[in-house]
This record gives structure tokens, C-alpha cells and sequence, in this order.
């Protein structure tokens, strides 16, 4: 099931196919309108399903996916603020997740929370994606995270697997308005938006963090059901990149959403490691997240 990413190859990446195939993204969405008073819920039961339709049946890789291989997405749109009666402000929490080769278990791989969403929709108003222009700012939002699951997903298979979509959504985020009407794509509307997620992902000084992702994952992981004591070994052996990224680029913010998608599942994995395990378990993660140093000496 999980061999043609194991032994993924370079390909050819073309956004725009119009090969029939699997799409890649099993997407669960909810919109959240619980502050809006005066909006009329039937235009976010439509939107909720146009968002759906967009993440689920768009083709967004050249590549073959099974049925069963698509990447389980949770998406929730929370509505805050009516700007005009078409246009509101937002907030987007996405999170992805990857299955563990031989366990029903599934690891996350991505936990964000998007406050910077600024977006308009009429009822019944399809989101359509474009390779090669800025159509609107929800369809561009929404593309360019999935080319960050996508990335993050393909990188923990193959090392640095994730490159051509992490270029994508590179591409999304130049083609996006840098005049300040959407907030979010720009380096000076905060230290933890888009351009800093893509940033920070394509940065020469972020490549220790991906190939201690993949390793984690591919030799971590996926190896731990049947041989567990080596996997926790990688997975502490590779904590050190980790440290490295947090030496050399201080308030990243991929430390960020490493600790969001890992630190529980960390904690978890050397509460049954050995001594030494532990102790540079311990070392390592109360360093980067020194406000959570108490929960990490809980694997002690």
C-alpha cells in the first residue's frame, strides 16, 4: 500500500493535469459561523460543500493515488467578523495526518492555525484553482496548504520528496497580491503567517529539519511495530537536527510547527526509552520549548 512512496522516484510535476486519476486529499470541513448573528446559514452550507468539492475532486499532482492512500485533512472555517455582506474575516485550522506503516495509528503532520484569512463568497459561488494567476483569496489560501500537506506528507516518504510541492505553494504565494489587501502573504503581516511557513520549509538553513523528518518518520515510525527499540533510537538520534535548526535559526517558524504536530507523540515514544534516551530527550526538547519544559520531564 505504502511502497510507491517508499520508493518514490522524481517525476515530472505539472499542476495543471488533465489525466483522470485519484484525488489526493481526503478532506473533512466544517465551517463555524457560531459569531456571525445577521448572515444567513444557507450561504455557509453552501460554502462549506463548495470548499469540500474543491479540496476533494481537484487533481492536484501528477501522481497515482490509491483510494486508500489519500492524506485525511480536517479543515474548520471559523467565521468572525462580517466585513460587507460578501466578505468576512476568518480564522483556518488545518490538520493533516499520515499513516504508520503496519499500525492502524496515524501520526500528525500538520496542526495550524491561519488567522489571517480575509476572503469573499457569494452563495453558491464555485472555488476554482489556477496554476498560474490569483483567482481569490480563499481558493489561493486553501491551494497553497494543501501543497503544504503535500510537501510535508511526500518529504516524510522520500528525502526532500515534498520539494516540488513546497515549490507550489512557493508559486501560490508570489502570484498572491503584496499590496496588504490580504493579510497573510507578506513577510511584514507577522512572524507566523504564510510567507514565513513557506520561508521558513525552502530555507537552505531548515534542510536538517526535513531530513530528520523523513528519518523520523520513515525509519522512526514506521519501523516501531515491529522493532521499536531501533526506531526510538532514529527518532532520538534525529532530535539533534532538530536542536541544530533551533541554533541556527532561532524563532523559526518550523520549530513551531514541529512542536504542534510532535510534542505529545514525542513525549509518548521515550516514556519508554532508555535512560540516556530520556535524558536527551528531555535536554533537547525543554531547550526549543522551554515554556513546556514541565511536560517534558514527564518521560523521566
Amino acid at each position: 500500500m505504502y511502497m510507491r512512496r517508499y520508493f518514490y522516484l522524481l517525476f515530472l510535476f505539472v499542476l495543471a493535469s488533465g489525466i483522470a486519476q485519484a484525488q489526493e486529499i481526503n478532506c473533512n470541513v466544517r465551517v463555524n459561523i457560531q459569531k456571525l448573528q445577521t448572515v444567513d446559514p444557507a450561504v455557509f452550507e453552501t460554502l462549506e460543500q463548495s470548499i469540500r468539492d474543491y479540496m476533494n475532486n481537484t487533481t492536484w499532482t501528477q501522481e497515482d493515488f490509491a483510494l486508500e492512500e489519500r492524506i485525511d485533512v480536517n479543515l474548520i472555517l471559523t467565521v468572525q467578523e462580517e466585513v460587507s455582506p460578501t466578505t468576512f474575516k476568518a480564522s483556518l485550522a488545518i490538520q493533516s495526518s499520515r499513516p504508520i506503516y503496519n499500525s492502524d495509528a496515524q501520526t500528525a503532520m500538520l496542526n495550524h492555525i491561519d488567522q489571517d484569512l480575509q476572503f469573499s463568497y457569494q452563495q453558491y459561488q464555485p472555488l476554482q484553482f489556477s496554476a498560474n494567476s490569483f483567482n481569490d483569496n480563499l481558493s489561493s489560501v486553501l491551494a497553497f496548504y494543501v501543497y503544504i500537506v503535500l510537501g510535508l506528507d511526500f518529504d516524510s516518504f522520500a528525502l526532500y520528496g515534498g520539494e516540488p510541492y513546497l515549490q507550489a505553494a512557493q508559486d501560490i504565494l508570489n502570484q498572491a497580491p503584496q499590496d496588504g489587501t490580504f493579510r497573510g502573504w507578506r513577510s511584514v503581516d507577522g512572524n507566523r503567517n504564510r510567507f514565513w511557513m513557506i520561508e521558513n520549509l525552502l530555507s537552505p538553513r531548515v534542510r536538517p529539519y526535513r531530513e530528520a523528518m523523513y528519518n523520523y518518520h520513515r525509519f522512526g515510525l514506521d519501523v516501531m511495530a515491529e522493532t521499536p527499540n531501533e526506531g526510538r533510537a532514529v527518532i532520538a538520534q534525529y532530535l539533534d537536527n532538530i536542536q541544530d535548526v533551533y541554533q541556527n535559526y532561532p524563532n523559526s517558524m518550523i520549530l513551531q510547527l514541529f512542536l504542534n504536530a510532535k510534542s505529545d507523540e514525542i513525549i509518548e515514544i521515550f516514556k519508554r526509552g532508555t535512560s540516556d534516551e530520556k535524558s536527551k530527550t528531555v535536554r533537547i526538547m525543554s531547550r526549543i520549548d522551554a515554556t513546556n519544559a514541565s511536560e517534558y520531564r514527564t518521560i523521566r
